[in-house]
């Protein structure tokens, strides 16, 4: 049936969209899905939505890091149609997946057309089907061998599938159609999703700490993933996690204490007094270079990775070599990844005190 749907796409074709003009200016993928609800009832809303069906795939799921806004030729939306079982890339690796159910469901509760529908409950399935038995998710489905098949906090895959689905089991809008039937099942996944995540919470000398960007899906070990990104207590994945717990509703005893150890763990590893700054420098290949600087009162940083055993920031480039200063790696991935922030900053400010007030 999912593959007739296609067909049928490709055959009914809109006329509306067919009669764009070139020069028509249209919105990007990331715009599009900050639009507010009225506008998914547009023809350039379901313009976007019909890329977003033909680049779906039979298995329900997304590729990453794709335009689904860009215009697409006969012969692109051929190609699409024919690739259509391949699906050794579908993913929840940089939103995908969750992006375009996201988006499917809010032009469906503006339209009411059918095939939205039906490519949003494949997508649903697709995510219960990829959870493993424990509760985790990794990070490509069908599950590709090498550091893809860890459970994934990195980027808040895992957490932003956990998100979509506690939509969709509380029936909030615009995910209110979906059947008792998918709510139960989304229900059953987020449970085993919060075990694992209370599992998966690393403990050192006794304590609970935070976690890492990604953990054995057998062992819940902290992992390793590319090579600069080594197993660690991670200061950045970590937050979003402790978010979701604290938006649980009547948190048990278990989930509390997550939260109070992590909130202790990022209160007691704060840098300090430091600041990273843009230093212009034309002679680099960006431009620029990143330097940490000292700054008395500036607000807290907090590194990407922490070493397992003293609980020190570090920092690693492709080398997989642990160094104690951003310096000391290479320009490209200096400037290219994220390895300090004011990651928790807001968590502990703002975000917790009104947790702990609300218990």
């Amino acid at each position: 049936m999912f593959r007739y749907l296609y067909l049928a796409l490709a055959l009914t074709w809109s006329a509306s969209t067919m009669a764009q003009t070139q020069d028509e200016e249209h919105l990007s993928w990331r715009a599009a899905q900050r639009q507010d609800q009225e506008w998914f009832d547009s023809k350039e809303a379901q313009r976007i939505a019909d890329n977003v069906l033909l680049y779906q795939h039979e298995n329900g799921g997304w590729y990453k890091n794709i335009d689904m806004a860009s215009k697409l030729s006969k012969d692109e939306k051929e190609k699409l149609l024919e690739e259509k079982n391949k699906d050794l890339g579908t993913t929840i690796d940089n939103g995908a997946t969750i992006s375009q159910l996201e988006y499917l469901a809010k032009v469906y509760a503006a339209t009411q057309e059918e095939r939205y529908k039906i490519a949003f409950l494949s997508g649903i399935d697709y995510l219960l089907e990829a959870q493993y038995e424990n509760g985790g998710w990794p990070q490509y489905y069908p599950v590709r061998k090498g550091y893809y098949q860890h459970i994934t906090y990195n980027d808040n895959a895992m957490i932003g599938v956990m998100r979509l689905l506690r939509k969709v089991a509380e029936g909030e809008m615009p995910y209110d159609f979906v059947g008792t039937k998918r709510k139960k099942a989304a229900k059953v996944a987020l449970d085993k999703g919060l075990e694992v995540i209370l599992a998966t919470q690393v403990k050192i000398n006794g304590q609970l700490t935070i976690w890492c960007a990604q953990h054995d899906e057998v062992s819940l070990a902290p992992a390793k993933a590319r090579a600069y990104e080594l197993p660690s207590l991670s200061g950045s994945e970590s937050v979003n996690i402790v978010r979701y717990l604290m938006h649980l509703p009547d948190p048990t005893p278990e989930v509390v204490t997550a939260v109070e150890s992590a909130i202790a763990w990022f209160e007691n590893h704060k840098i300090k007094d430091k600041a990273v700054q843009r230093i212009k420098d034309p002679s680099l290949a960006k431009g620029y270079d990143l330097v940490v600087v000292d700054q008395p009162g500036a607000s807290p940083l907090w590194a990407r990775f922490y070493d397992l055993d003293t609980q020190q920031p570090f920092y690693v480039g492709r080398d997989g070599i642990k160094r104690t200063q951003l310096k000391d790696i290479e320009y490209e991935r200096r400037v290219g990844y994220s390895y300090l922030g004011n990651y928790a900053e807001g968590l502990l400010e703002k975000e917790y005190p009104r947790w702990k007030q609300g218990l």
